[in-house]
């Protein structure tokens, strides 16, 4: 169910963006298949700009997700992290070649480990929110308030992956060790670093990494769900096909999830923004502004493809993603999955979020609507201009 008013009734409004009334109908589709309650979409491109909300904010209601909606980001906190650093790296704080070890005791091969590879996930460093212990702990004490030591200590109690530089791990570890680099060289929270730096010279007020025992949601906001447990999808997101098959006949309900501590994700992915205030950070992130432009320039050629075998694989530069040809990141943590995403050369920004971060099958909903906005943007633009209205 999309939002009346808002041209979710299949029906294009008037003026409305070609990709829209295209990308709408299975945009509806695909909420149905992944039993996905809502999810808003905010395109700003040169074919126009589209802004809209579909779904409920509540399972079994008909309440409309406002489009200022505030929800979490996961895992787009890192490029958070990330643009601090690298303002800290620009100042003359820390070098990208410092091992981490200068700043932080006890990290395995901490005396290799650089900031860059931290940033880039090819540290080798244990990923600690992979776990099952610490999956388990998040289903027996949701309200747990973590503390980054308790965290540090899974990472650093299991074996690296590899040599520090040897290959990409995606490890939540590196981020948190990041923060706390961020705590010790600006003298305050890595919130207050973030705020000071990312979101205020924006005017961005509905944008922060909350504190870690109070992450709950401000008003407005949708209830969020999980499907399953963290412990049966900390190894996939995809529940098992009889649980899928529970999920599709009804007999498996989603957990509400909105009121679920994220202190467990800190740096690396607790942020909470919303879809507008989102997309103006993603803009100045890609688009230059927080960096001086060397620096600019060097993140976002630092990209590597995370699987070279395949050519449709996302990439990994200094704490930013790349998808074809939008810089950003995506975000999942349980009620809500994140893509976040800026084309530099066409002006483009896509921000989609949905109130579940995997579908029973795995999908994250909130990327592939992106996946399908791009497919359309990207028929949009073959359109010759004469052609267009």
């Amino acid at each position: 169910m999309a939002v009346p008013g808002c041209g979710g009734d299949d029906t294009p409004a008037s003026s409305e963006p070609a990709f829209a009334t295209a990308a709408r109908p299975q945009i509806n589709a695909l909420l149905a298949d992944t039993m996905t309650s809502g999810a808003v979409v905010y395109v700003q491109s040169p074919n126009g700009d589209w802004l809209e909300s579909f779904g409920t904010a509540v399972r079994g209601t008909n309440t409309p997700i406002p489009t200022t909606a505030h929800f979490r980001v996961g895992s787009v906190t890192k490029t958070w992290t990330g643009t601090v650093i690298l303002q800290l790296v620009q100042e003359g704080a820390l070098k990208l070649s410092d091992p981490i070890g200068k700043y932080i005791a006890n990290v395995p091969n901490g005396d290799q480990i650089t900031i860059e590879q931290l940033l880039t996930m090819r540290s080798g460093l244990y990923n600690y929110s992979t776990s099952l212990a610490f999956n388990q702990t998040l289903d027996s004490q949701p309200n747990k308030v973590w503390t980054t030591t308790e965290l540090l200590n899974i990472g650093f109690g299991q074996p690296v992956y590899f040599a520090p530089g040897a290959d990409f791990r995606y490890s939540n570890t590196n981020t948190v060790l990041l923060g706390l680099v961020i705590e010790q060289l600006t003298g305050m929270s890595a919130a207050d670093a973030m705020k000071a730096r990312l979101f205020t010279p924006l005017g961005l007020t509905d944008t922060f990494l909350p504190p870690q025992d109070n992450t709950s949601l401000p008003a407005p906001s949708p209830h969020a769900y999980q499907w399953g447990t963290n412990a049966e999808t900390a190894d996939s997101d995809a529940l098992s096909p009889e649980r899928q098959a529970a999920a599709k006949n009804g007999t498996l309900q989603p957990t509400d999830v909105t009121g679920v501590n994220t202190s467990w994700a800190w740096t690396a992915g607790s942020g909470i923004s919303t879809v507008k205030e989102l997309a103006a950070y993603v803009q100045r992130m890609v688009g230059g502004g927080y960096l001086n432009a060397d620096l600019q320039a060097q993140r976002l050629a630092s990209c590597q493809s995370i699987q070279p075998s395949d050519p449709m694989a996302a990439s990994y530069c200094l704490g930013l993603a790349k998808f074809g040809t939008f810089y950003g990141h995506t975000g999942e943590i349980p009620g809500f999955n994140t893509f976040m995403g800026y084309d530099p050369t066409t002006k483009t920004t896509i921000v989609t979020w949905a109130t579940t971060a995997a579908a029973p099958d795995g999908q994250p909903p909130a990327n592939v609507i992106a996946r399908i906005l791009m497919g359309e943007l990207s028929k949009a633009s073959e359109v010759p201009s004469e052609g267009r209205p």
